[in-house]
Parts: C-alpha cells; sequence; structure tokens
C-alpha cells in the first residue's frame, strides 16, 4: 500500500513537471498579452493627444493669404475681420507689411492697417500680406487706396517748332501713364502715351511728336481708378516747321482709289489723317502719304488731313 501511494505522487509530480512549463508559458503569454493591450491604449491614448492638438494647432494657424499691391496714397487700410466658424478666434492670424511684422491689434472684429510705422512716402510700392484660418474669410473695406492717384503737377513743358515735347512733373503718387493729345479738326485726338515716373519728387519727360502746319495746341492726361481724367494746361506752338500738307489728286470728286498728300510743290509728304463717310463713321486713319480707298463703296467721304477737312467722291 505504502509503494502504491508512492507511486501515485511520483506520477503527480512528473505530471506536475510536465504541464509546469506550459502553465508558465500561457501565464507568460497571458502577461505579454496584457501589457501589449495597456501599451496599445496608451499609443491610442497618445495619437488621440496628438490629433486633439493638431486640431487646435489647425485651428489657429493661417491655411490662406490675401495679397494686395499698390502704391501708399497716404491713407490706411481697414479690414473686417469676423470670427472663425470653429469657434476659436478670429479670422486674421497675421499681417506682413512688405515683408514686416505688423504691429497693429488684429484681435478684434475690425482693425486698422496702419502706415505710418513704415516710413513710407507717397507713391512708394506696397504689398500687404494677411494671413487667415481656411474656414472664414476677412475683408478689406478700402482696397482702392492702395490704388494709383493722379496728382501730377505740371512743373515745366515745351515743345519745338519741329515737335520735340518735353515735360516735368512733380506730386506723382504712382505709376499711372500720360496721355498726350493734340487738337485737330476741332477735337482731342491721342498722338502719343508716355509711361509716368510715379514720384513725388520731379519727374522729366521727352517725346517725339508730329505736329502738323502751322499752329499747335497740346495738353496732358491722366486718368486713374476713378475714371475721372485729370489734364495739364495747353500747350502752344505758334508755327511748327511742318510744311502746309494738300491733297494732290487732280479732282476731288473722281478719286479712284488712292488719295494722295503732297505739299506745295507738289513733294509726297506724309501726314495725319482719317476718313469718315456721310454718317459719321470712320473707315481708314493713319500717318502716310496715301490712302487705299479702293475696297471703299463709292460716294462721299470726308478725309480730315494735316489741319484741314476736305471733301472727295469716290467713283
Amino acid at each position: 500500500m505504502a509503494f502504491f501511494l508512492s507511486l501515485v505522487v511520483v506520477f503527480n509530480a512528473l505530471i506536475f513537471l510536465i504541464f509546469l512549463p506550459f502553465v508558465l508559458l500561457l501565464y507568460f503569454l497571458q502577461e505579454k498579452q496584457t501589457i501589449f493591450k495597456q501599451e496599445l491604449l496608451g499609443m491610442k491614448k497618445i495619437i488621440g493627444i496628438l490629433s486633439l492638438v493638431l486640431i487646435l494647432v489647425t485651428g489657429v494657424s493661417a491655411n490662406q493669404e490675401m495679397i494686395l499691391e499698390g502704391t501708399y496714397q497716404g491713407e490706411n487700410l481697414y479690414v473686417q475681420n469676423p470670427f472663425a466658424s470653429s469657434g476659436v478666434g478670429f479670422c486674421v492670424t497675421n499681417v506682413l507689411i512688405n515683408g514686416q511684422q505688423s504691429i497693429d491689434e488684429i484681435n478684434s472684429s475690425a482693425f486698422e492697417i496702419d502706415f505710418s510705422s513704415y516710413q513710407l512716402t507717397k507713391g512708394a510700392p506696397v504689398k500687404v500680406k494677411i494671413e487667415y484660418k481656411d474656414d472664414c474669410t476677412p475683408r478689406v473695406l478700402n482696397p482702392d487706396v492702395l490704388k494709383p492717384s493722379s496728382t501730377f503737377v505740371i512743373a515745366q513743358m515745351n515743345i519745338t517748332a519741329d515737335g520735340l515735347f518735353t515735360f516735368s512733373t512733380t506730386n506723382e503718387s504712382g505709376q499711372l501713364p500720360f496721355v498726350i493729345e493734340q487738337k485737330r479738326w476741332n477735337k482731342w485726338i491721342k498722338v502719343a502715351t508716355v509711361d509716368g515716373k510715379g514720384s513725388a519728387d520731379k519727374n522729366d519727360y521727352s517725346i517725339q511728336l508730329k505736329p502738323h502746319s502751322g499752329k499747335n495746341i497740346y495738353r496732358i492726361k491722366q486718368v486713374d481708378y476713378t475714371r475721372k481724367p485729370r489734364y495739364s494746361q495747353e500747350k502752344k506752338l505758334i508755327r511748327s516747321s511742318v510744311e502746309e500738307v494738300f491733297i494732290a489728286n487732280e479732282n476731288l470728286l473722281r478719286i479712284e482709289g488712292v488719295v494722295n498728300f503732297a505739299d506745295k510743290s507738289g513733294n509726297e509728304v506724309a501726314t495725319l489723317y482719317e476718313v469718315y463717310n456721310t454718317t459719321g463713321v470712320i473707315v481708314r486713319k493713319g500717318f502716310g502719304a496715301k490712302v487705299n480707298l479702293s475696297d471703299l463703296k463709292k460716294g462721299d467721304y470726308f478725309v480730315m488731313y494735316d489741319n484741314k477737312m476736305g471733301q472727295i467722291k469716290k467713283i
């Protein structure tokens, strides 16, 4: 009996020794699984926190920008600044003036961009960058204040007998073109364009014009964003060096195709011209010694040339 009990004890011990590694392995695996779950939970928490931070950062960072470029005209910009759709803060996050950080207070429903801190002279180039969140849009209330205005003052204006036109200006506040107009045929016509320099200091300009014979009258015109023209005083050339021009065709009432221009000696000469039909529609214009009318219908036409007007009949 004792021997039998000893065998049972030994057998149980063997069973225990055999299954002990498996039990320990299962326990180890269970512990590992628990640790892995805890680590996974921790990672999820970290990812969740990072996502929240990313959302918050995205909510306050600028994803859009608005660029305004022009010239300083002595006035400031005003910006309407709504709340972001997320409900976190105002729309605008940053403002740069010519690459410099703005010192204006932008955390309000409306703010002013004050240019006085940047030592800008009138007519100086300005670039404004407004950065804002992507779920809203600010509004600049007066963007036209950066557009150049016509403020020029003529300091000097002259023209030589052969048509060299020179003038000087001051008080320009932006690069706008100057249009040179000449009074011909009882109206003002554009004869040249000169690009403005835009400086408030003295600016000198020179251009060669084509005067007509006799007395010539010129003026300067400039138009800004308001579309209202600004004119200089008139400049008169009492007598140009250009000879009087005539229509050289023998019979003005029997023009077959080409109108010829010549001086009093019969020499071919170029002139500025315009040709109108009887309803007042312009059918030809240009500068030259001939006008080809061969493709026009027969009938009466009015020819403006030199400082004159003539009537012809095309057959």
